[in-house]
């Protein structure tokens, strides 16, 4: 019987002119810690696209590579590589195995990739993915809605209030952050 692997809450936070994309680092195994530093989100694109990912991390990785690949084949639009890659991602018969989210920004645009073909551009700027996604997305909501934090404050909040109710999610937070 294969343990289940459970890790990470990824979220993306855009206000005004900036956008932060902030990640746990806690890898669980079944029910034991086997990591508390891990890096889920990376710079592409000479730092100017930032892409989070959550689930399987041979996968994650595997379709963040895919990822950059389409941005260099379609000359840094974002939509175009998210969409051309959920499309491979949904009809070829080895991505489809692949089990993870990616939450891909860049100056201008926050987008989540799904395996189901999804490309998802929130109303609100506010994108999370993971383990404890529902509560860090809850979390920035009522942030972006009742504070006037930084997109930077508000992701790492939200990561250290989800990290106080979801045991799969650590507050050793990696953020990275774009500008306009």
């Amino acid at each position: 019987m294969a343990m289940q692997v459970r890790s990470t809450t990824v979220i993306a936070v855009r206000r005004g002119p900036r956008v932060a994309v902030a990640g746990d680092g806690q890898v669980t195994v079944g029910d034991t810690i086997m990591k508390t530093t891990a890096r889920k989100i990376v710079r592409l694109r000479g730092g100017s696209v930032l892409a989070g990912f959550a689930g399987s991390t041979a996968d994650a990785l595997a379709l963040t590579e895919r990822f950059e690949a389409k941005l260099e084949e379609y000359g840094g639009a974002l939509r175009r590589a998210a969409i051309e890659l959920a499309k491979d991602w949904r009809t070829d018969r080895m991505l489809r195995r692949l089990e993870a989210l990616l939450i891909v920004v860049n100056t201008s645009e926050t987008l989540l990739v799904s395996g189901t073909g999804d490309v998802i551009e929130p109303e609100d700027g506010i994108a999370a993915i993971g383990s404890g996604a529902g509560y860090a997305l809850a979390a920035a909501r009522a942030l972006m809605r009742g504070t006037e934090l930084s997109a930077r404050e508000i992701a790492e909040e939200a990561l250290r209030i989800a990290a106080g109710i979801c045991l799969y999610t650590n507050e050793e937070i990696t953020m990275e952050e774009l500008s306009a």
